[in-house]
């Protein structure tokens, strides 16, 4: 006896949000991460089109994919609790401590813009709304969205300038100091911003996460031809990235302001035509495809590669390249990292069915439920 044919949305969906993510952090990995944003930091024209590329195609659309995949991986553990026939509620408690763990590491040691901490703080919310219908869940996902695109931008034009020693430390740190004087710095950094991060990208994140939980429960992640994803390609694909793209151009070129406002307002819209784009996407691959979209699923060990590998190579204890290189080129440095993670997974993935983190999530997640 067959099971149904596995759902190819998901795959392809990880492997994009994993590219796009990674273009997105770089910018605040290898340059600093301390200035305003009201004030992007470009001291090149070469430098400011290519935050505008970033800020227009990927910031705030790339957590918003991988915020979906969070509510569709809900979605399917759900299924497979259910098949197993073990108490749902511990294992999602579990998981969130799982991933709460993970991300307080992370972003200690080599990223204090972490979203993990965010996805456990978050998703431990979402557990309530597990059992709502597929209307319900689309209705306070949408008000979630409309809500984080009222709140983000006051929050974020408000916040205050970074003294001018801080930055200078900063500067210090990250291009002369050792492994542990970095750790300090960006502990403390993730102390100070996770607060605020958990209502701007809180908020947004929860929206996914509904909306993603009603993919599944609407069976919508198993039909890559469904009607509402060709009407997210048709409706939104080409006006969301349009607005995007014109407020990150006003952003960064005339009154940082209104265009902050503006890429927020549009994220989720062009996110939606991306959702539409990956599902026409979503086709049976061939082999080596096949195995790139394998790795892709170890999505937690290539974020979590990216962050270690990028912070080696751009801080003084690594390769010392911070603020070295052009905006470009780090993109270029972040998109390498990510495909050389993605063929070092395959290998992994082709002796080992786990990725190392998904493994070590695996174990916090059912440990306790083995004899």
């Amino acid at each position: 006896m067959t099971g149904a044919p596995r759902a190819l949305m998901p795959d392809y969906l990880r492997l994009v949000a994993l590219f796009g993510i990674v273009v997105v952090n770089v910018q605040f990995i290898a340059f600093s991460a301390l200035g305003s944003l009201a004030d992007p930091l470009a001291e090149t024209l070469h430098d400011a089109i290519t935050l505008w590329m970033v800020n227009g195609l990927a910031l705030f659309k790339t957590y918003g994919l991988f915020s979906f995949m969070f509510g569709v991986g809900l979605g399917f553990l759900m299924r497979s609790v259910a098949r197993r026939g073990l108490s749902f509620g511990r294992i999602y408690r579990n998981r969130m401590i799982g991933l709460a763990i993970l991300g307080i590491a992370h972003g200690c040691l080599f990223f204090p813009g972490d979203i993990l901490t965010i996805y456990a703080a978050t998703g431990s919310i979402l557990y309530l709304f597990r059992d709502w219908p597929v209307r319900r869940l689309v209705r306070v996902g949408a008000a979630l969205l409309v809500l984080q695109a009222l709140v983000a931008p006051p929050l974020l034009l408000v916040a205050p300038e970074t003294p001018p020693e801080i930055v200078a430390l900063e500067r210090a740190i990250l291009t002369e100091g050792g492994f542990v004087e970095a750790v300090l710095f960006r502990s403390i950094g993730f102390a100070v911003i996770m607060p605020s991060f958990l209502v701007i990208q809180g908020i947004s994140a929860l929206g996914w996460f509904c909306l993603g939980l009603a993919a599944v429960k609407s069976g919508m992640i198993d039909e890559a031809d469904h009607p509402v994803w060709r009407r997210a390609r048709r409706w939104c694909l080409g006006p969301g990235l349009a607005l995007s793209l014109a407020g990150a151009a006003i952003w960064q070129f005339w009154a940082p302001a209104a265009g902050v406002v503006l890429t927020i307002a549009a994220a989720p819209v062009a996110t939606f035509g991306y959702l539409g784009l990956i599902a026409a996407l979503s086709r049976p691959p061939g082999p080596i495809m096949a195995k790139v979209l394998a790795a892709g699923g170890s999505s937690l060990s290539i974020y979590l590669g990216q962050s270690i590998l990028l912070s080696t190579i751009f801080s003084g204890y690594g390769l010392g390249l911070w603020e070295s290189v052009d905006r470009l080129s780090a993109v270029a440095v972040a998109l390498a990292v990510t495909v050389i993670l993605i063929v070092v997974l395959a290998i992994w993935r082709s002796r080992f069915g786990l990725g190392p983190f998904e493994w070590v999530l695996r174990r916090i997640t059912y440990g306790w439920f083995r004899h």
